[in-house]
């Protein structure tokens, strides 16, 4: 399931709207067949990995990190049927998948056809691989990452606006790291006029993996995808997980409105001072309710900057 979850990694931020799934295929304790979903949702991971497999599939177990589909679409058959053509003896599932056109009838229909069937194998683990996909359903909106780079004071600007650099470059490689994996990325209007932000990938092979760009204001941009508040990112397409990059006032608006699921806080080892803020009024009405909300994920050095993540409690 470690290498199934490894291959689901490789579809963060490219499957929507589909989920990003991992498969590997073993048979008399070898690898046969590995898949994952591939950009913009097909082919699924279970079809990749049985059309690696070939007639070695027959007998195999298959371990994959979400149920498999049981509805057959106009892009694709239902992967529970192919599994069940395919011969496979065994599936060994990390979840349920929560889409009310499978939700249990794949393990069931595998059942039915003398599969046997494990779930549960390493859950969190798979539900934190589709943390996008789950909350489109969950909440029906994208999974937001709410990304900041402050100083240990927690600004993000001098009084005149000047912020580059705070982060060293490897805190802003991890940032285009991050870019990669997510369908969209977004910015207010101050972000836009202040520094006429590119929000591409400059990392070797990953160019070609550029978020959309979306500007947070009620006047259309040319060049941008433009949503007039917060919870308008609703509507947003195809698009499972959004990082949102500024600036404070944006960054200020999705925390006040409840939509920020994952933070990721670059702090470089610098002091401003007089300064801009990293964020504004948040809606906090006491003290206590800033308690109990996030959760410390990760925490690493980047050259001389901290990385810390947190995700929501």
């Amino acid at each position: 399931m470690g290498a199934a979850l490894a291959l689901a990694d490789r579809g963060v931020g490219r499957t929507a709207p589909n989920p990003n799934v991992g498969c590997v295929l073993v048979r008399e304790g070898r690898v046969v067949g590995r898949g994952w979903t591939q950009a913009g949702g097909r082919p699924h991971a279970e079809a990749m990995a049985l059309a690696e497999a070939g007639e070695a599939a027959r007998g195999a177990t298959a371990y994959v990190t979400l149920e498999p589909c049981a509805h057959v679409s106009p892009r694709g058959p239902a992967c529970t049927d192919l599994l069940i053509a395919a011969g496979v003896a065994r599936i060994m599932a990390a979840m349920g998948d929560p889409d009310p056109r499978t939700d249990g009838q794949g393990f069931a229909r595998a059942r039915a056809a003398g599969i046997s069937v494990t779930t549960g194998v390493r859950e969190t683990e798979a539900r934190a691989m589709i943390a996008g996909f789950l909350t489109r359903r969950a909440r029906h909106r994208p999974f937001v990452t709410l990304k900041l780079a402050t100083s240990l004071d927690g600004k993000i600007a001098r009084p005149d606006g000047e912020s580059r650099w705070i982060t060293g470059p490897d805190a802003r490689a991890h940032t285009h790291l991050e870019r990669s994996r997510h369908e969209a990325i977004l910015v207010g209007r101050g972000t836009l006029e202040a520094d006429s932000p590119r929000l591409d990938v400059r990392l070797p092979g990953l160019e070609s993996h550029a978020p959309r760009r979306v500007l947070l204001s009620r006047t259309p941009e040319a060049g941008w995808e433009t949503i007039p508040s917060p919870a308008a990112i609703a509507s947003l397409a195809g698009v499972d997980r959004l990082m949102v990059e500024g600036g404070a006032q944006t960054a200020s608006a999705f925390l006040a409105g409840d939509l920020v699921d994952r933070l990721l806080l670059y702090r470089a080892p610098i002091l401003i001072g007089e300064g801009r803020a990293a964020l504004g009024d948040i809606g906090l009405t006491r003290l206590a309710e800033a308690h109990g909300r996030w959760r410390l994920a990760d925490a690493r050095m980047l050259g001389s900057d901290r990385l810390e993540v947190y995700e929501r409690d």
